[in-house]
């Protein structure tokens, strides 16, 4: 069984192991952050490296059924924590309460500058994000003021977080 991705999703599944455990190896808990929510796992490229971290509690978000199907039943055992949903209409503290939790994923190329906007809206709850983003929506976020790419987005990001342009990724 294998999930096709969806073109009205702006699905672009990560195969690459190598990619997937460089994301995952930047994800950092602390005492106080142990929560991880992955958004848009596919088929669980990265969500395999994660569960590999046995300080984090890691839960998965999709709002493609047919990647939520698939990963129950090839992870049967984290299925509780595999969840069908749309992230733009998620409210945090139906799964965390007020604890701290990190965002994390693959995101979707269409919406993901509305996931970046939805996990500011969170800022207090959310002390960090490990995003692999489409590379000039990427580039956006990290702008330096006074550049050609630096905008709303990049002010914003910056005002919160420390932001990293980490790495690229070939086709």
């Amino acid at each position: 069984m294998s999930v096709k991705p969806k073109k009205q999703l702006g699905q672009h599944f990560l195969k690459d192991a190598g990619t997937c455990q460089k994301i995952a190896k930047q994800v950092i808990w602390t005492d106080n952050t142990r929560k991880v929510l992955e958004i848009g796992p596919g088929m669980g490229a990265l969500s395999k490296y994660l569960w590999e971290i046995p300080e984090i509690d890691l839960w998965l978000l999709d709002v493609d059924i047919e990647s939520i199907d698939y990963l129950r039943a090839s992870y049967p055992e984290h299925a509780e924590r595999i969840l069908f949903g749309d992230f733009l209409r998620l409210d945090p503290s139906e799964l965390f309460g007020n604890d701290a939790f990190i965002v994390v994923g693959n995101f979707p190329y269409n919406i993901s500058t509305q996931i970046v906007f939805k996990i500011l809206e969170w800022k207090e709850q959310v002390p960090m994000m490990v995003g692999m983003f489409q590379k000039e929506v990427a580039e956006r976020i990290a702008a330096k003021p006074n550049s050609k790419a630096y905008g709303i987005l990049s002010v914003l990001a910056q005002a919160f977080y420390d932001v990293t342009y980490l790495f690229d990724v070939p086709p």
